[in-house]
């Protein structure tokens, strides 16, 4: 796989975090993910990891992530500013030790700035950011589209983008570098297009009344007589043709596709005619043609979609769990996810520690002084 050899320490934090290690893991690298004593964090995307459970607010358990870094490509923190130098664990330490280590650091609001030691969550991220701002319907307040745009996309992706930069800048120069991945800026990155369109007529409109936000009866999702709904993205003038034929409606009864005055007009004609048929009634009518009408799909059905299977998008692992198999697609080296169970917290600690050069002897004073934790039962990967 791409990022074979790759050795990554994730310091086990909420979902950006995880979400980023398990990236990395999907596409190769060893993520050893460093859990805290007695917490039984959930295990959500620690899908082919390696579990350490370790003490580090004891100065032993310092001393062993230390010598761990040592033989570390990466690490991944998403603690406060600040926390990881309180363990004696800061970048100007660890980078000492090892020159050619990577240090992301994930956080909310960046390393500095006077918001940087302040509590968020994605939906405080994404208000910071601008973007909120721009999402929601006109009669209503913004809303944020679950934790997705700055835990996932502004933070966890965003932030395994600086990783491999990193790692490829190394190559070239075999020095680490630290990596300042605030979810804010990774979230206002995501949405350069906003800024970059911000004075077209894309945006003339207050939020809510544009056609790319709501505003439009094109741009649009429809419930159906199933309680079901299909989405309509029929921007292109061909594509509307297809739709409002599809529809059974004659464009020249209708307002101009961009005539905004008309747009309530349309998109009240739109919902009664969806609400005729049934999903699957719509989907036999616009499958196959260019009007850009698609059924939306649960989770549990997007997995089972005919074109999804087709392509192998979701996978299965050993407990029927299902999930999105990792992407994009190389021809090459693809991402060869792990289809075994997560591992258990602590599982691979003894095995890990041996790796790394800990003899028995220090592996057993390290568990007698409750430094670190090892799982009874084996962990798979």
């Amino acid at each position: 796989m791409a990022l074979k050899g790759v050795r990554v320490l994730e310091l086990v934090g909420l979902a950006p975090g995880p979400h980023c290690g398990m990236i990395l893991a999907d596409f190769g690298a060893q993520v050893l993910r460093v859990e805290r004593l007695g917490h039984h964090d959930p295990k959500w995307m620690a899908r082919r990891k390696w579990s350490l459970a370790l003490d580090l607010k004891r100065p032993q358990g310092a001393d062993v992530m230390r010598r761990l870094c040592r033989q570390m490509d990466v690490l991944l923190e998403s603690f406060r500013p600040g926390i990881m130098e309180k363990f004696g664990l800061g970048p100007e330490v660890l980078q000492k030790d090892n020159p050619r280590l990577i240090y992301a650091r994930l956080t909310g609001f960046g390393q500095s700035g006077s918001l940087s030691k302040v509590a968020g969550h994605d939906i405080n991220f994404l208000a910071l950011s601008g973007v909120l701002s721009k999402l929601g319907r006109s009669s209503e307040t913004p809303y944020a589209p679950l934790n997705l745009l700055a835990d996932f996309g502004g933070g966890g992706l965003t932030c395994a983008l600086g990783i491999v930069l990193a790692l490829y800048e190394r190559t070239q120069s075999g020095k680490g570098q630290v990596i300042d991945a605030s979810m804010v800026e990774g979230t206002a990155y995501l949405g350069s297009f906003l800024w970059h369109s911000q004075n077209t007529v894309l945006w003339s409109q207050p939020r809510g009344q544009n056609v790319l936000d709501g505003g439009a009866p094109f741009y649009e999702t429809y419930r159906t007589s199933d309680g079901k709904f299909m989405a309509v993205g029929a921007i292109e003038p061909q594509f509307y043709a297809l739709l409002i034929n599809g529809l059974g409606l004659n464009c020249d009864e209708l307002p101009d596709q961009l005539s905004i005055s008309g747009w309530k007009e349309v998109k009240k004609k739109f919902a009664d005619i969806f609400a005729k048929k049934t999903q699957a009634e719509w989907c036999k009518i616009f499958d196959g043609t260019d009007a850009c009408v698609t059924p939306v799909l649960s989770l549990e059905k997007a997995a089972l979609n005919e074109h999804n299977r087709e392509r192998g998008s979701f996978i299965t692992d050993d407990d029927d769990n299902v999930s999105p198999r990792p992407a994009p697609l190389l021809s090459r080296t693809p991402a060869v996810p792990s289809n075994k169970r997560n591992p258990l917290e602590g599982g691979h600690t003894e095995e890990l520690l041996q790796e790394f050069g800990f003899s028995k002897e220090e592996i057993h004073q390290l568990n007698s002084d409750k430094i670190i934790e090892t799982s009874t039962l084996k962990a798979n990967l």
